[in-house]
């Protein structure tokens, strides 16, 4: 079970971790392409805090071949101390999968983040386009940590559709 809510060798979460600065919306610039995301344009997550003291996740993201908005609600909890960027989130019941921020801007605008192993990569942005200078670090960064680069896709978040009002 350990081997889900783990971190990639090799990789360290951020420290000094401040969750309310995390909060909020957040553009899937890039990613590992996963079956639970492939087709997927316009990726946002949010997150918020519960009343049980949980974190809600908020997933949405435009399928352009079925012309609808898919969205999922997770929660996370923290894997140790709260000032460590090791979380874990579930969207199914009683399976966690790793959510390990290894990069964080000093200003919380974008975030790296790793899943259990290196078949798991984001990054995140507050806005939902980024500079050219952003995208090759992170790149190089990601090579640099041994995540396969020729298998990067980045997300299309220019002109999203009208989403359906919830």
């Amino acid at each position: 079970m350990t081997a889900c809510t783990g971190v990639p060798e090799g990789i360290d979460p951020v420290e000094d971790f401040q969750l309310n600065r995390y909060l909020g919306k957040w553009y899937e610039i890039a990613r590992l392409d996963h079956s639970f995301e492939r087709g997927l344009s316009h990726v946002t997550a949010e997150y918020s805090l519960r009343e049980d003291g949980r974190v809600r996740v908020i997933n949405r993201g435009y399928s352009a071949e079925t012309g609808e908005w898919d969205e999922a609600e997770g929660k996370a909890l923290f894997v140790g101390d709260q000032n460590v960027g090791h979380l874990k989130v579930s969207f199914f019941g009683p399976f966690y999968g790793s959510y390990v921020i290894f990069e964080l801007d000093d200003d919380y605008q974008y975030a790296m983040v790793a899943g259990p192993d290196r078949s798991y990569l984001w990054l995140l942005a507050r806005s939902p386009q980024v500079d050219s200078k952003l995208r090759q670090w992170f790149l190089a960064r990601a090579d640099e940590l041994g995540f396969d680069t020729g298998k990067i896709l980045f997300v299309e978040q220019k002109n999203p559709p009208v989403p359906e009002s919830s």
